[in-house]
């Protein structure tokens, strides 16, 4: 570490230079106490880590105007639970968000175009004031609703699906009250 020029220094000892830590032999291994020795822990909650998810934020402020809602619907909400749904794909891949992602989640929600109506009767409630924070559990079961192996799929391959039968691209529904 360099010293101010006010501090003596005695020119008869060596400088020191950086040197690295000593080499370790052997693979690295989980046996710290804070270290987790079966990878990232997943369950209810705990969302789908992966790389500058923050960008998800960006890229959702590209579909503003453009999304197809009904009375009631409002846009923030409908962004901010298709952000979960496509923080959820881009973890899968293990790559940080990108448009397609967005694409894909609004497109299985029905916001890119007219939903049919039991779609949009279904998502109504479940997107409500979901972009409010304090709805943090509310967001994950959105992504948790869709499948992983619906997420793997192409945006062209969601967009067919979703003509055909949407609710094919979700998991388990809810039941709807009578």
């Amino acid at each position: 570490m360099a010293a101010p020029e006010h501090v003596p220094v005695d020119v008869n000892v060596p400088v020191r230079g950086y040197e690295s830590p000593p080499r370790r032999w052997g693979s690295w291994r989980a046996d710290r106490p804070g270290d987790l020795p079966e990878g990232q822990p997943r369950g209810d909650r705990f969302g789908h880590p992966g790389p500058d998810q923050g960008y998800a934020l960006v890229l959702a402020r590209r579909f503003e105007g453009r999304l197809t809602l009904t009375p009631g619907e409002h846009e923030k909400d409908a962004l901010a639970g298709a952000v979960g749904v496509a923080l959820k794909r881009a973890s899968l891949f293990g790559r940080a968000p990108v448009v397609h992602d967005l694409t894909v989640a609004l497109t299985i929600w029905g916001f890119l175009g007219v939903a049919p109506s039991d779609l949009v009767e279904l998502r109504r409630p479940m997107f409500e004031e979901v972009a409010h924070p304090h709805h943090y559990t509310e967001q994950r079961r959105l992504a948790d609703l869709v499948p992983e192996a619906v997420l793997r799929c192409s945006p062209a391959q969601i967009t067919e699906a979703h003509a055909a039968r949407w609710q094919d691209l979700l998991g388990d529904l809810p039941v709807a009250p009578h």
